[in-house]
């Protein structure tokens, strides 16, 4: 059976499958340029779960076999992708009439990275090489200015790599990271919710001049700063809000924090969007915290989680912010995802619904941004119903019902 119809007929089992053993169940098994088996393997790879890729790149440089630099070379592209960069996959091998770079990352800034995907640095890396390939691609308008050269290598133990860059007249357009700070930038990012912590992330990947140290205080201060108003905003998201449904507009965040666990909601955030994922027949991947899209982005959901609270107007409260309107509304097809801790149900409410309700919802503004509150409500027959105060009206959301599979 090929990859693809395998993999959307047994996820399960294909998540327990080596990397050797996806290679050789994409087309005929034999890896090469233009081959069905490397398109396989390439769409296959923006489908899988970004810890997956971490996995499987772990064993490419723990393991040696068959393709397995070919393979290494797919998935830091496919990490790549993960950062929000536009990827253009290169060739495994080259050829006297076609470049020879692994990928030309183009950022949503504008730079544009070569990469260079090494297993290991224990030979010297012919640096020429690999800056001719940059100075081909602007020659022939492949790429365009700003660009850099990226050397992703399998460890972190890079000094001779270093020592070899900073003695070469290349230094100030060659940059170097392992795989393992590759992912844990991917990781950090996953877990933000502000835009503008990727673009700092971005920029650690292309050449600074450290003379001056603002830039790099700027990336460490914006990062920073992310973590903390994730935290506070976490607490504000699981607060009792009770009077907030009936007030005029607020400017003030609601009293009285209450935590839940945040595995225990990342769990149901996963367990509502794989639910979603099973009804749509799609496979969504992680952007950050709470928002994620199909490999084609087409389709995109923000997605979030309230405990039940015992006190107050109303048992379920969440805030819906404009970075997520504004990146669901970048989709073809795009849901807010509604979780309750307590219910074997979501409640994925299409972006056009949920727009046209929002001049009906009450807003809390901070000094960052301001956002919408939601409120829901239990109906008498047992259902759920978005509270849309400035209209003392309500939506039922049984028609948005997403029964999800118990854990």
């Amino acid at each position: 059976m090929p990859l693809l119809a395998f993999w959307e007929s047994n996820p399960d089992e294909v998540s327990q499958t080596s990397i050797e053993q996806i290679v050789a169940m994409a087309g005929d098994g034999n890896l090469r340029d233009g081959s069905i088996c490397s398109d396989e393997l390439r769409q296959y790879l923006t489908q899988a779960d970004t810890s997956k890729l971490a996995s499987y790149v772990e064993h490419c440089l723990s393991n040696s076999f068959a393709k397995g630099g070919q393979v290494l070379q797919d998935l830091v592209n496919e990490l790549g992708r993960r950062l929000d960069f536009k990827v253009t996959n290169g060739r495994y091998q080259g050829t006297v009439n076609a470049i020879g770079f692994d990928g030309i990352w183009l950022s949503p800034e504008g730079h544009t990275i070569i990469a260079e995907v090494k297993t290991t640095d224990a030979y010297r890396i012919p640096l020429d090489t690999i800056a001719s390939y940059r100075r081909k691609l602007l020659d022939n308008a492949e790429v365009t200015e700003p660009s850099s050269i990226l050397i992703l290598v399998g460890r972190q133990d890079t000094g001779e790599l270093e020592a070899q860059i900073r003695g070469s007249r290349h230094a100030w357009d060659i940059r170097v990271i392992s795989a393992d700070s590759l992912l844990k930038l991917i990781q950090l990012k996953e877990n933000s919710d502000d835009s503008e912590t990727g673009r700092k992330i971005r920029s650690l990947l292309t050449p600074m001049e450290f003379t001056r140290l603002d830039s790099l205080v700027d990336v460490m201060f914006t990062t920073a700063t992310d973590v903390e108003t994730n935290i506070i905003q976490n607490a504000v998201e699981k607060a009792e809000a009770a009077d907030v449904a009936t007030s005029k507009e607020s400017s003030a965040t609601p009293s009285g924090w209450e935590f839940t666990d945040a595995t225990v909601l990342d769990a149901k955030r996963v367990n509502a969007i794989d639910a979603l994922a099973k009804r749509l027949g799609s496979k969504f991947i992680k952007k950050s915290r709470a928002l994620y899209w199909d490999s084609s982005h087409d389709t995109r959901v923000a997605c979030s989680v309230s405990k039940r609270y015992t006190r107050g107007s109303y048992p379920y409260w969440y805030a819906y912010h404009p970075q997520w309107d504004e990146f669901l509304g970048g989709g073809s097809k795009a849901f807010f995802v509604l979780g309750c801790m307590d219910l074997n149900a979501a409640y994925a409410i299409p972006l056009d619904v949920l727009r046209k309700h929002l001049p009906a919802l009450n807003t809390t503004t901070t000094e960052r941004s301001t956002y919408w509150h939601i409120h829901l409500s239990e109906t008498p027959n047992g259902s759920i119903a978005l509270q849309l105060p400035k209209t003392s009206r309500q939506l039922s959301l049984e028609d948005f019902r997403v029964p999800l599979d118990l854990p």
